[in-house]
């Protein structure tokens, strides 16, 4: 008898970096194995602030992040996560965060952590009129029955629960070119009480769907013959904190794109409608002639 894989306990295996014993602020990772054998962006995303996030105190979270993706990874290598502590100020440290493998860098990082600290609240409310989750199809209805390594992955091995609203566009381009859409997720089982590693896994999930209201623009699918797509660099902020073993709702949008590149935004929200992030990325997409 097979055990069916649990893709939450696989991607908090990978998150675990060990320590360097020779070389201080050196850690170590791998990789999730990935349909194309690329490492996946949010992955080392992730495990980077994570090895940042080692070195500052616990009482300083993650509140911003800025990212390069440099080369593609393999999965089949280990990667190198080399911090720098570029400053610790009373209320705030700065972190740079290298991920290499093969002695090149395959992501380049900042982020900045702070202590919690009282100040002025206020925040733009989620918009209305949006389907909860229960009333959206999610990935594993639009590709439950379809024998592809593609289709597998994101049914059996994605960590994250994703619900499109208004159709998802894997297989089909959509009804409208437009360059907005919301999307539902969270992750498929529970998760331990670390606003680190939730912040963390919000970086991860962010990847999966950040260049999506691109392709809707423009009326293409994830199936548009001869795709050529990548993430070129990653922007967060987070407001405040997050689980991500709750539903959250990705409010996107894409306001340019031009040269082969697009450019993709949003804003999260937890289901009762407090923004607890936002998100930019840049990415490569090219469609062919």
């Amino acid at each position: 008898m097979t055990t069916e894989p649990d893709p939450t306990a696989s991607v908090l295996d990978i998150l675990r970096l060990e320590d360097d014993p020779t070389t201080p602020d050196l850690f170590s990772g791998r990789s999730l194995p990935q349909p194309r054998g690329r490492v996946f962006g949010g992955q080392v995303l992730a495990q980077a602030l994570l090895a940042a996030g080692r070195t500052v105190p616990d009482s300083r979270l993650p509140h911003s992040l800025h990212g390069y993706f440099l080369r593609a990874g393999d999965v089949r290598e280990p990667i190198t996560f080399a911090v720098e502590r570029l400053r610790d100020g009373r209320s705030f440290s700065a972190r740079r965060t290298h991920a290499l493998q093969g002695g090149e860098a395959i992501l380049s990082m900042i982020a900045s952590f702070q202590e919690d600290q009282p100040g002025i609240d206020y925040a733009d409310p989620m918009p209305t009129g949006i389907p909860g989750p229960d009333e959206v199809r999610s990935a594993h209805d639009l590709l439950g029955g379809i024998d592809h390594p593609v289709a597998r992955f994101w049914t059996q091995e994605a960590a994250f629960d994703v619900r499109h609203v208004g159709g998802a566009i894997y297989l089909d381009p959509p009804r409208e070119a437009v360059g907005q859409q919301a999307v539902w997720f969270r992750s498929r089982g529970p998760l331990p009480d670390d606003q680190l590693l939730h912040r963390a896994l919000l970086a991860y999930a962010c990847d999966q769907v950040m260049l999506e209201p691109i392709l809707r623009r423009a009326g293409r699918s994830w199936r548009t013959r001869g795709l050529s797509i990548a993430s070129l660099d990653h922007a967060m902020w987070w407001h405040r904190d997050v689980r991500v073993d709750d539903w959250l709702l990705y409010v996107q949008s894409t306001p340019s794109a031009q040269g082969g590149r697009g450019l993709g935004a949003a804003r999260v929200f937890t289901q009762d409608g407090t923004l607890v992030a936002s998100v930019a990325q840049e990415g490569m997409v090219r469609f062919p002639d």
